[in-house]
């Protein structure tokens, strides 16, 4: 075997797994997978389409919700590619080079996607808080300067990871346990000393799922304090009616992902397929669900929809 710090690259590809104790349901799953596909790039793509058009949605939270689609558009295509190939076509190899790609598109948009939500936290804080300097704080430019910071802040945090797994040596059965390539998944298979690769990857997980949700946790507890504030019932609830969507795109996106961190550190013993199952979910469930939330909680969208495909032509 090599030195520690050469890759043995024997290693030029992966072999990618669907649902092989689930073969004679893979035809099933396969086009359940593609209709989640459709879903949400179908429906990413109508959001950002009519937040384009309609001149009312001009404006900070359209604006972040034009990001969030653009993010989980990110999401599904990076995934895309190797589901197709291993659950439709049968062929689960991949290349080592174009997995580690996969595996820092898809995380980057996990970290994007997260930012995302804490900037539309902070949107609803101040469109609550101080409604009559909502237009003045949150500018074109700031929500840009936000934007970029949150890109920038992703892209640092993944950059290393392709790099710190390339330095190792590989020479197990280069088996992954998913139909893409996932870092948590790929560390399990160096011969070398993964250390670094865990222990970056924990601090890279704390300090921006960690810090963000306690910062959109921080921000609802303020907005609720705002809104208590209100002598109103009626203005309350209807204050309180801003944030359902984006409450519900924070719970689609951490609650999954909470659960496969759980299930990675305590569920050693569980079935395979239930690795498999949450991981799916993480990734799928929220780019499809965010622009079906968003369409029936906003009026606008509600509005430009029906337009679009229930008025009749005359």
């Amino acid at each position: 075997m090599g030195s520690f710090g050469t890759n043995i690259s024997s290693t030029t590809s992966f072999t990618l797994t669907g649902f092989p104790e689930m073969e004679g349901l893979q035809p099933w799953l396969a086009a359940l997978l593609l209709l989640l596909y459709a879903i949400s790039i179908l429906g990413n793509i109508l959001i950002l389409f009519i937040i384009k058009e309609e001149q009312s949605l001009h404006q900070p939270m359209y604006y972040f919700l034009s990001l969030l689609s653009v993010n989980d558009l990110g999401v599904s295509f990076s995934t895309l590619p190797t589901v197709l190939a291993a659950l439709c076509f049968h062929a689960p190899e991949t290349a080592f080079d174009a997995c580690l790609t996969q595996m820092f598109f898809i995380h980057f948009f996990s970290w994007t996607e997260s930012g995302i939500l804490l900037a539309m936290s902070f949107d609803r804080y101040v469109a609550i808080r101080n409604p009559l300097s909502y237009s003045s704080v949150l500018t074109d430019i700031r929500v840009a300067h936000m934007s970029i910071s949150i890109t920038i802040r992703s892209f640092c945090m993944v950059f290393p990871l392709p790099f710190l797994l390339k330095r190792l040596p590989f020479c197990k059965a280069n088996v992954l346990t998913h139909s893409y390539c996932l870092h948590p998944d790929l560390i399990r298979l160096p011969c070398g000393d993964t250390t670094i690769n865990s222990m970056y990857g924990l601090f890279i997980v704390i300090s921006a799922f960690g810090v963000d949700s306690v910062l959109i946790l921080l921000s609802y507890v303020l907005i609720l304090r705002s809104v208590l504030a209100i002598a109103s019932q009626k203005e309350r609830l209807k204050t309180l009616n801003t944030c359902v969507s984006h409450i519900c795109a924070v719970l689609i996106f951490y609650l999954p992902m909470v659960s496969v961190s759980m299930v990675h550190r305590f569920g050693k013993y569980a079935p395979e397929y239930v690795h498999k199952f949450m991981s799916l979910i993480y990734l799928f469930v929220p780019p499809m669900l965010n622009p079906i939330i968003y369409s029936i909680k906003t009026k606008e969208i509600r509005k430009r929809l029906y337009k679009m495909f229930l008025k009749p032509k005359l």
